[in-house]
């Protein structure tokens, strides 16, 4: 389906039944509604799974800066658009990985009431902690005019996150499929406008947003929370972890040692399964 706002197609799946409770899935950079194939295959016998494909990825419409600022306000402000347009009337299960978590939980926070439960998924929707430096490979795209020539030119970050994101093998398909919709020089504009997004400072669009997040967090503190940490990410790693646990003490944490950023594909059938299973336990 197409939800158009701004003038701008944004891609988003609906699966039925309509009037099962709702599974919000968020993708982050530079991934798609490709990557909850298999989790979507799970539920969509007893749940609304929607999904969407934030605008610049996916099949959603890629416009060039002109008409449309790749700022994470934009992203929440879309995000409330479709769950507004699907008009959700029960609270929902939010999965989130990467910027899914600092997209979903800005919306999340403004609307705790409609929250149910949530699984955290190698992601952040605070600052960066206290002990863990910017990577090296991140700054070079964000701050230079290089790292961003590199990301549009020669798909330096969809394409080398389709080999360095999964931990285990995958076909050739897959990978493909993951580098799909950035196919083309303007078709990857955000894939690099996500990572020169990152608010690290007072300096930066959007930290006010993370820092108001941040503040809420304690809102879901006590409802429902599965957290599965590929502990292979080079980016999401142990110090974030800590500080979701520090958010949500009484999350059910599933750690895999042999997992990386992908953890949605290497987790595989069990991962799917463990969460299929926490979403049915909240079922009445």
């Amino acid at each position: 389906h197409y939800l158009e706002t701004r003038g701008l197609r944004l891609h988003y799946l609906d699966e039925v039944p309509r009037d099962a409770p709702p599974v919000l899935m968020l993708h982050g950079n530079p991934t798609w509604s490709f990557y909850y194939r298999n989790l979507v295959a799970a539920l969509r016998d007893r749940y609304r799974c929607i999904l969407t494909d934030h605008i610049g990825c996916g099949l959603s419409d890629k416009p060039d800066e002109s008409r449309y600022d790749y700022r994470l306000r934009s992203r929440v402000e879309d995000l409330a658009a479709l769950i507004d347009h699907l008009q959700l009337d029960q609270p929902l299960t939010l999965v989130v990985p990467d910027w899914g978590g600092m997209i979903g939980f800005a919306w999340a926070g403004d609307h705790p009431d409609r929250v149910a439960r949530s699984v955290v998924l190698n992601t952040a929707a605070f600052p960066l902690p206290d002990d863990k430096k910017m990577p090296a490979a991140l700054s070079l795209v964000r701050d230079t005019p290089l790292g961003g020539f590199l990301v549009q030119r020669f798909n330096a970050f969809s394409g080398i996150a389709a080999r360095v994101g999964f931990k285990k093998p995958v076909s050739r398909e897959v990978r493909e499929a993951y580098t799909l919709p950035y196919d083309s020089p303007p078709n990857r504009i955000a894939t690099l406008k996500f990572v020169q997004d990152i608010p690290l400072s007072n300096q930066d669009p959007g930290y006010d947003i993370l820092l108001n997040t941040a503040k809420r967090l304690h809102l879901f503190a006590n409802k429902p929370c599965l957290i599965a940490w590929g502990e292979k990410d080079f980016v999401f790693d142990e110090p974030f972890l800590n500080t979701w646990l520090d958010y949500f003490p009484h999350a059910e944490v599933h750690r895999f040692p042999d997992c990386g950023h992908y953890i949605l594909e290497d987790g595989g059938p069990a991962l799917v399964d463990t969460i299929a299973a926490f979403v049915d336990s909240g079922k009445a």
